[in-house]
């Protein structure tokens, strides 16, 4: 029998929707998606981890996750940023998710200037995939880029989920 990762997945209520939080016994945050669904999850888990096979566990605020989490979303905007995270992905996404660690909260940036960040500026569409494929909402803050011309692009949660985010990061920011 191989390898098993044990995992601690829990349910945050927050004001646009559940948010399905999966953490692993060091405290490392491996996944967050709005969904109530295990489904979503484990498809997510057998994407990034392929053949190693998990346990999800419930757990109430496995780490203290979860009420970090309930913080951000009752304005303590700076919470989020204690959570440590871990991601499968390739090193390309991983390099940009670890990019987006790095847009302060309340502001945004395009996808050509976090491709320009990363060092890699003609990858504006790869940039745009590794955005779009971020297994952890709201902490790796991929809500955060927009398209160059300012509008709202799509975002996993929905676009009411990403204004809704954008807005209350701009407003308790101010």
């Amino acid at each position: 029998m191989g390898e098993v990762l044990h995992l601690l997945t829990d349910l945050v209520d927050t004001p646009i929707g559940v948010l399905r939080i999966v953490a692993d016994n060091e405290g490392k945050l491996r996944i967050a998606l709005f969904t109530e669904n295990d489904e979503p999850v484990r498809r997510q888990l057998r994407r990034d981890y392929g053949k190693i096979e998990f346990e999800l566990t419930p757990a109430r605020n496995p780490h203290g996750i979860s009420d970090t989490l309930g913080r951000y979303f009752a304005g303590d905007l700076g919470a989020i940023d204690s959570i440590e995270v871990q991601t499968g992905g390739t090193v390309f996404q991983r390099k940009v998710w670890q990019a987006l660690r790095g847009i302060s909260c309340g502001t945004t940036t395009s996808y050509g200037r976090l491709a320009q960040q990363i060092g890699h500026p003609t990858a504006v569409r790869a940039v745009g995939l590794a955005n779009g494929a971020n297994p952890i909402a709201v902490i790796v803050p991929c809500h955060r880029v927009i398209g160059a011309n300012g509008s709202l692009t799509g975002y996993g949660g929905g676009i009411e989920r990403k204004r809704w985010l954008l807005d209350h990061e701009r407003q308790l920011r101010l």
